[in-house]
């Protein structure tokens, strides 16, 4: 059976990142506990084509930079870490992620995507 793409868990690196992002939307006091509440998430999986059309952001280009590393990392089988979800009134709030799920829609939009949504 072949191997995952993802990893099992978000890497360390993914939560600071997630909460800089969140800090431009929420306050840094909310967006810390929204942090705090995505490293104690169970991670989940959902395909990359509804992740995308419930954020509502369009897909990058596959010519971005950071998506064809990510593919180059799909190539090599080196697995990447789960997207981070903020589910709020306004919709799906991808905050940390964002490139790896377009790269993971180029291989296929039916992909299953393993994530964190709180």
């Amino acid at each position: 059976m072949k191997k995952s793409i993802w990893l099992d868990d978000p890497e360390e690196h993914d939560y600071p990142a997630a909460q800089d992002y969140l800090e431009l939307l929420f306050e840094p006091d909310e967006a810390r506990k929204i942090v705090t509440k995505l490293k104690s998430a169970k991670t989940i999986s959902k395909k990359s084509k509804d992740i995308l059309r419930a954020s509502k952001l369009p897909l990058l280009p596959k010519e971005n930079i950071h998506v064809q590393e990510n593919l180059r990392k799909f190539k090599k089988e080196k697995q990447l870490s789960p997207i981070l979800l903020v589910r709020n009134e306004a919709g799906l709030i991808i905050a940390d992620g964002y490139h790896r799920l377009c790269s993971s829609y180029y291989l296929t939009e039916d992909l299953v995507v393993l994530c964190r949504l709180v």
